[in-house]
C-alpha cells in the first residue's frame, strides 16, 4: 500500500499489516520513536482509499449518504460516517470539496466497495465516482512543532488554521494540498497530500528540508492515539452505534435524512447511549486484549477495546466500552485468565499540544 515503499526500507522500516494492507509498523525502536514525536514532530505515510466525486451534483449526492453535512466551500472538509440501518459505523470518511470535486479518504479496504455501491445508485444525478487510490500519496505531520515544521518547507501559502481546512502550494517543485486534521494524536497535526509521482520528493522534503522530521510508522501512531483517547475505525469504531462513542463531531443532527439517522436521532433525543467509552489504567505489566471483560465486582459491565503500555505514563492503560452509567472504584479487568485492578481514568491519557477531535462527547 506504501507508495515509496523503498525509500521507507531504506530507512530501516519494518513493515506490517492493518486490514490485509501492507504499511510501515516501525523503524526500530517505536516507544523512543514515541517520545521524539510527543515532544518535536513526525513523519508518517497514511495508508487510504482515495475516492474522486465529480459532476454538478457531488456535494448533494454525498450528502445525502453520510452523517455530516458536507462543505461546499473549496477548501473545506468535514469527517463523516455512513452508517447501517441500525445506525452502526460501517464507513469512516474524510470529506474535502476541492473545487470542481470532493475527495474522499477512507479506510483502503472500503474504497473500492463504496464507490461501486454509490455508483450503482446513481440514476438521473450529474455525478461521476471513481477510485483514485493510487494517484495520491498521503503523508502525516505530528507533533508540538508540527506548524513550524509546515511553515519551513511550505511555499506559496501559511499553515491552515481551521481543522478540516487545507490550503494548496509548493514543496520544493512539487504541489500539494496542506490539511489541518483532527489531532488524533493529541498533538498538532496536518496531512500533506501530493501525486503519487511526486511521493519521493515530498517525503524528502518533509524528512530532511527545514525542521528535522523524525519518521514514525503505525505503531507509534495507534500508541500516540491511544494516550490521546482517540477511538480508531477497526478497533472502536467499526459495526459501533456513534452515540455510544460520543462522536459528535462526525454528526450533523440538523440535516436531512441518511441510512442509519434515526437510530442515531432517537438515542440523542434519548439523552444518552446505554453505554460509553471510558478510559481505564490498570494495575498490571500485562496488557489486555482486545474484548477483554471488564467487570464491577461480580458483574460485567463491558469490555476492552484495546490497550498498550504508555510510553509518556509508564503505565498500561486501555479504552473500554461500558454501561453508561459506571461509577465504580473496583472495577477489574481480566488478563490471562486473572482478574487485574483498574481505574477509570479522565481522556485523554496525556495532554498533547491539541486535543483529538474524536474525544468523546456526551449530554
Amino acid at each position: 500500500m506504501s507508495v515509496i515503499e523503498s525509500i521507507h526500507a531504506d530507512h530501516g522500516a519494518t513493515f506490517g499489516e492493518r486490514a490485509g494492507r501492507r504499511i510501515v509498523e516501525h523503524y526500530g525502536r517505536p516507544e523512543r520513536t514515541h517520545r521524539a514525536v510527543r515532544n518535536g514532530v513526525g513523519l508518517l505515510e497514511f495508508a487510504y482509499g482515495v475516492i474522486v466525486v465529480e459532476g454538478d451534483d457531488r456535494v448533494e449526492y454525498v450528502d445525502n449518504v453520510v452523517s455530516n453535512r458536507v462543505p461546499e466551500e473549496d477548501g473545506t472538509g468535514c469527517y463523516a460516517l455512513v452508517l447501517d440501518p441500525q445506525g452502526g459505523i460501517e464507513v469512516e470518511l474524510y470529506v474535502y470539496n476541492a473545487g470542481e470535486r470532493l475527495l474522499l479518504f477512507t479506510q483502503p479496504e472500503t474504497a473500492e466497495p463504496l464507490a461501486e455501491e454509490w455508483s450503482e445508485k446513481v440514476f438521473i444525478q450529474d455525478v461521476d465516482i471513481r477510485v483514485a487510490t493510487d494517484d495520491y500519496a498521503v503523508f502525516g505531520i505530528h507533533g508540538p512543532h508540527a506548524t513550524e515544521k509546515i511553515a519551513s518547507v511550505l511555499n506559496g501559502a501559511g499553515s491552515p488554521d481551521e481543522r478540516y481546512s487545507f490550503v494548496r502550494g509548493t514543496m520544493g517543485d512539487e504541489g500539494v494540498s496542506v490539511i489541518r486534521t483532527d489531532a488524533l494524536t493529541g498533538e498538532e497535526s496536518y496531512e500533506v497530500i501530493c501525486a503519487a509521482d511526486d511521493a519521493a520528493a515530498v517525503h524528502d522534503t518533509l524528512l530532511n528540508q527545514g525542521l528535522n522530521a523524525a519518521p514514525f510508522g503505525y505503531r507509534t501512531f495507534e500508541s500516540l492515539a491511544l494516550e490521546a483517547g482517540s477511538p480508531l475505525f477497526h478497533t472502536e469504531l467499526e459495526g459501533t452505534l456513534p452515540n455510544v462513542l460520543g462522536l459528535r463531531t462526525a454528526l450533523d443532527f440538523e440535516k436531512g435524512c441518511y441510512v442509519g439517522q434515526e437510530v442515531v436521532s432517537r438515542v440523542e433525543n434519548r439523552g444518552q447511549p446505554s453505554r460509553r467509552l471510558v478510559g481505564l489504567t490498570l494495575e498490571s505489566e500485562a496488557v489486555p486484549d482486545s474484548g477483554a471483560a471488564v467487570f464491577d465486582g461480580d458483574a460485567s459491565v463491558g469490555e476492552v477495546t484495546r490497550a498498550g503500555e504508555s510510553p509518556m505514563l509508564g503505565d498500561v492503560i486501555a479504552l473500554a466500552i461500558v454501561d453508561y452509567g459506571l461509577e465504580s472504584d473496583e472495577l477489574t479487568v481480566r488478563v490471562g485468565g486473572d482478574e487485574v485492578d483498574a481505574a477509570l481514568t479522565d481522556l485523554p491519557f496525556v495532554d498533547g499540544s491539541d486535543r483529538s477531535d474524536r474525544l468523546p462527547q456526551y449530554q
